[in-house]
């Protein structure tokens, strides 16, 4: 739905060029609407980070860097947005200089965020394997990982165009460069996008990453720990859940 407003934005816009606020709206869109993907993926890579390496991936400290990443996201948003309806309507170079900054910094954040989910893919693997490793969702681990990392790759992609494009020096409209032209702008915004959508569709995340509600440390994913006064995979309190059940049904 947010591309489909994004989208009508966009023809509208089209049709009045003389309507700023329009034009505030459409650009605002672009901007919001990839970001949802952003988050999700590094969700996925979370995960698999919890499965692989279950001691660091629910370490207090760890879910406190990626609640700041997340944090981040939102204020980049609030920046780009506020940047970019302040240099509309101001012709003051001092202020046109301050928001192209914030712009830069915004979209370089973004685009380091997209790289991140890397990283936590290659921490899962390259540690050594932990002995609770535990498994979640339907379908083979690599499958997921190659789908995070593929989703990630397309994510740079879609963030580093952005971005190269915002620190290339200026050039005047009598004289744009490649970048300027709808070609590019339609496939490294729109069609990056689509594609993602289908792999995340054609792969049926809603049940290849999905855990258990309530998950919350070791043992949730695998269904080791029903409760959080639990224990991992103790054989003792195993057994006597299964002889409390047994003698449930004889009765």
């Amino acid at each position: 739905m947010a591309r489909v407003l994004t989208l009508v934005l966009r023809i509208v816009w089209a049709t009045r060029h003389t309507n700023v606020s329009l034009a505030i709206a459409a650009n605002i869109f672009v901007n919001a609407g990839i970001l949802i993907v952003y988050i999700i993926n590094l969700v996925f890579a979370q995960r698999i980070l919890r499965a692989k390496q279950p001691a660091l991936g629910w370490h207090r400290s760890l879910r406190i860097i990626f609640t700041v990443l997340y944090v981040g996201i939102a204020c980049a948003l609030i920046m780009v947005i506020t940047a970019l309806v302040v240099s509309v309507y101001s012709l003051d170079s001092y202020t046109l200089r301050a928001c192209r900054d914030v712009q830069l910094t915004s979209g370089t954040y973004l685009l380091v965020f997209t790289t991140i989910p890397v990283l936590v893919i290659a921490t899962a693997y390259l540690l050594p394997r932990s002995p609770i490793e535990e498994k979640f969702g339907e379908g083979r681990m690599i499958v997921k990982v190659i789908v995070v990392l593929l989703i990630a790759c397309l994510c740079i992609m879609n963030a580093g165009f952005r971005v190269g494009t915002a620190w290339s020096p200026p050039r005047p409209t009598s004289n744009p460069a490649w970048y300027h032209g709808k070609a590019p702008f339609y496939v490294f915004n729109f069609t990056l996008e689509i594609i993602i959508l289908c792999i995340l569709t054609l792969t049926r995340i809603d049940k290849r990453f999905h855990v258990p509600n309530g998950s919350n440390q070791p043992g949730h994913y695998s269904g080791r720990v029903e409760s959080s006064t639990g224990s991992i995979g103790d054989p003792a309190v195993e057994k006597q859940r299964k002889g409390e059940g047994a003698t449930l049904h004889n009765v």
